[in-house]
């Protein structure tokens, strides 16, 4: 995730009135915050995040306020305040919102953007060696964690259910219809906020967008990227959660969460070639949620497989012809 500017700071209070937060905005909010305000309701309340759901209108749909020790998702404004200070505890779930104008609003919480951020990580030029390399070190450290069984399937939250491997295989392939009836299988499968399925799903995108633009010859796995990412978000606002619905979206335009990132640039050879750094950033990401974690490690490591695996293929065509 590339950073556009610094963290937030506060703003200087004005007389009479409480000053607003400032805060820094993903790029994929652009749409939610550069209109007019708008009503929005609160979605959801945790102590590290808040949910908000405009009433109505395009994707993205749910914006996120997380604070600046918080995961950090590609549709999120994240504010100045530290978990510890509980900066949503007045807000109440199901209450009024009000997004635009540059400003979030929810109860006695005021932000204002005043900085943003790409949610899209750039991965710069990738040669398939330094891939491959980074996979194996990535399957180590998730088979360590557990999170990869000697079949190769996941241990997040759908377990052993077939469909996910049978995505990974499809992909890995290139067979656009058969991954196409197991993404549209996996939507909105298990429970939470982010069903298990929608984060397999999202880091599967991420990955197979942002390795397949950094590969020399990775044109089929950002193909099969934009194929996938229209069939699984053409109806997912009526097959999963509201905040899922978003975070497909966001995926399939390359947006990706922070700890995702910071393992696809380890993977990709851009952070230090060494395991322990992977392992690093591996362990962040598996410590988000309860299972999202390992979900999304899954995603990114069958996209990254697959888009090692449609190179050789094109690579090997080249050859012949």
């Amino acid at each position: 995730m590339t950073a556009l500017v610094r963290d937030p700071i506060p703003l200087p209070a004005r007389p009479g009135r409480r000053p607003p937060a400032a805060g820094a905005a993903s790029l994929a909010l652009r749409p939610l915050l550069d209109p007019p305000r708008r009503a929005a309701r609160v979605l959801a309340v945790f102590p590290a995040a808040l949910y908000l759901e405009m009433r109505g209108g395009p994707e993205p749909r749910v914006l996120a306020v997380v604070t600046s020790d918080a995961h950090r998702l590609p549709n999120s404004v994240v504010v100045v305040a530290a978990r510890r200070e509980q900066p949503f505890r007045p807000i109440r779930e199901g209450g009024e919102a009000w997004v635009g104008d540059g400003q979030v609003e929810a109860g006695p919480l005021h932000v204002r953007v005043r900085r943003w951020w790409d949610p899209s990580p750039v991965l710069g030029p990738v040669q398939a060696s330094a891939l491959a390399y980074g996979v194996r070190i990535l399957e180590d450290e998730l088979a360590g964690a557990g999170v990869l069984t000697g079949a190769g399937t996941a241990g997040g939250g759908l377990g052993d259910h077939p469909d996910p491997a049978a995505l990974a295989e499809c992909c890995a392939a290139g067979d656009l219809a058969g991954a196409v009836e197991a993404a549209e299988r996996i939507v909105g499968l298990g429970p939470g906020l982010t069903p298990s399925g929608d984060d397999i799903l999202c880091g599967l995108l991420v990955s197979l967008r942002g390795v397949g633009d950094a590969l020399r010859n990775g044109r089929t796995a950002v193909w099969l990227a934009d194929w996938l990412g229209a069939a699984v978000t053409a109806d997912a606002g009526t097959r999963t959660t509201a905040l899922a619905a978003t975070l497909l979206h966001c995926a399939a335009a390359g947006g990706a969460g922070a700890e995702v990132a910071a393992v696809l640039r380890c993977v990709a050879g851009h952070e230090p070639a060494d395991p322990a750094a992977t392992g690093q950033a591996v362990r962040r990401l598996l410590a988000v949620g309860h299972t999202s974690g390992a979900d999304l490690a899954h995603g990114v490591l069958a996209g990254c497989r697959a888009a090692l695996a449609l190179t050789a293929v094109h690579s090997a065509s080249r050859v012949t012809a």
